[in-house]
């Protein structure tokens, strides 16, 4: 991230799971998911078929995440930052939440978790691991009024994180999100999905997949081996598109007087990235103009905008977001605990586009110092408030004091690390190692101790390095 009437569903059937792509490997999860979204009472309608593959463990339970029950009243911890708080709910407080309906193809069924951001499924029998079993949830969404990743915006309707999503799976079980207000507190596999959703009148949807078939307002979009899928849906969308090295780039917006050359931005960094990093692995690559409260937000083959922003902030948040489809959405990292290794990598790679295209009109030299100014300046205030200014780099997001800290060290911190790493190494060695790191990583979720493993294999111990400004110890 850079910072009514009766619904009636239409099942879809998911015969088989989608062929592989060119990471990652074939024996994934499925979704095939069928909504519809009513304008008026802000609900979207829906059936999730999960065909969930077991990669772990034997199990006789399943869970999931749902993050639409961090909008409701009464939640534990609030989904906005409190500086964010205004701009966001630009109507004044709301909420929603993701009431779970009925679930088929399990014994029993609770909703629970430290905030009721969990829904347990119990089998009634053993899935052993590589086994699948197919687990379907009707589920009604309601939106808050609210300029943030899933709610109704000023001028879109933004649908991240709209379903439920299976949990990872790691050595304690199954690793439950909760939904911090600073970072990304969201951990997911890759999956395939086919995605159907029924609109209003009028409405026209920008979303991570590619369009399969349509009949009368109903879409059908397919996406194969993501981390997750969004839509954005809006009546006043107009759209500019260009081809990138065969990939589909829409520019999806509502008021841009300036709208080639933001998806000129877009266009050009897919192409830069690819060609400094690997393969960018999906057919299509949407980029939204939105009501966010942050710079914009990362989704595999999406990213939201904020509509409120100057031409030149726009086109940084394009580049900054069309980075994360690389250190995010392909190779995917623990951004709860380790935010740095997304958000630092996808920082420094816009500098890197930046500087390959001054005719944007940001500089290496003019980001570079920016971020250090940044980054000193945090470090100096939070020396005088808190006697000590925490600069150590993998921590949970939960241990973050505010934003302004989180941006400091994810962001900045990261930018600066990177930019020494690469000053150290050389551009060869430094380019090398990053490609070598996304190659093993794509598909998967990478440590940080696979990054500095990526840089090894230049042939230069590098684990020194990090781990000097990840434990805090380095002096900038």
């Amino acid at each position: 991230m850079k910072k009514s009437v009766a619904i009636i569903l239409a099942a879809v059937t998911v015969a088989a799971v989608l062929p592989a792509t060119a990471c990652g490997h074939d024996d994934r999860t499925s979704y095939s998911i069928s909504a519809e979204y009513n304008e008026s009472q802000r609900t979207l309608t829906a059936q999730c078929a999960v065909n969930y593959v077991n990669d772990g463990a034997d199990t006789d339970c399943i869970e999931f995440n749902l993050y639409g029950n961090a909008y409701r009243k009464g939640a534990l911890y609030r989904p906005v930052a409190d500086e964010l708080t205004s701009q966001t709910y630009y109507q004044g407080t709301s909420y929603g939440d993701m009431q779970i309906n009925a679930v088929d193809g399990c014994e029993s069924w609770e909703v629970c978790g430290e905030d009721e951001n969990i829904l347990r499924t119990q089998l009634g029998h053993t899935l052993k691991s590589g086994q699948s079993v197919q687990i379907t949830i009707d589920y009604t969404l309601t939106l808050a009024v609210a300029n943030h990743r899933t709610g109704v915006a000023e001028h879109a309707v933004n649908l991240g994180n709209f379903y439920p999503q299976a949990c990872v799976r790691a050595d304690e079980g199954f690793y439950e999100c909760v939904y911090y207000s600073d970072g990304d507190p969201f951990l997911s596999d890759c999956a395939d999905y086919e995605v159907e959703i029924t609109l209003p009148a009028g409405y026209a949807a920008a979303t991570s997949g590619k369009l399969v078939s349509e009949s009368g307002n109903t879409h059908l979009y397919t996406l194969q081996n993501a981390r997750d899928f969004a839509m954005v849906l809006s009546d006043e969308f107009k759209t500019a598109t260009t081809d990138a090295g065969g990939t589909e780039v829409t520019y999806y917006y509502y008021d841009d007087e300036g709208a080639e050359g933001k998806l000129a931005a877009a266009g050009d960094s897919l192409a830069f990235f690819e060609e400094k990093f690997g393969e960018y692995i999906y057919p299509t690559f949407a980029v939204v103009q939105t009501g966010i409260s942050a710079g914009g937000m990362e989704y595999p083959a999406l990213a939201m905008i904020n509509g409120e922003l100057e031409n030149s902030e726009a086109v940084y948040a394009i580049v900054h977001e069309t980075a994360h489809q690389w250190w995010y959405a392909m190779a995917g990292s623990n951004q709860i605990e380790n935010a740095w290794q997304d958000e630092g990598l996808a920082e420094y790679s816009a500098l890197c586009f930046f500087e390959a295209h001054p005719d944007y009109g940001y500089t290496r030299e003019g980001l570079l110092e920016a971020a250090k100014q940044s980054y000193r300046a945090y470090y100096t205030v939070y020396n005088q408030i808190f006697g000590n200014a925490d600069t150590t780099m993998n921590r949970h997001l939960k241990d973050f004091v505010s934003d302004y800290e989180y941006v400091n060290i994810a962001y900045n911190k990261g930018v600066i690390m990177f930019d020494m790493l690469r000053q150290s190494l050389g551009d060869e060695r430094f380019f090398e190692g990053l490609k070598d790191y996304f190659k093993a990583s794509c598909g998967k979720i990478a440590s940080p101790e696979d990054l500095m493993a990526a840089f090894r294999g230049t042939g230069v111990d590098t684990d020194g390095f990090f781990e000097s400004f990840t434990e805090g110890k380095v002096v900038i």
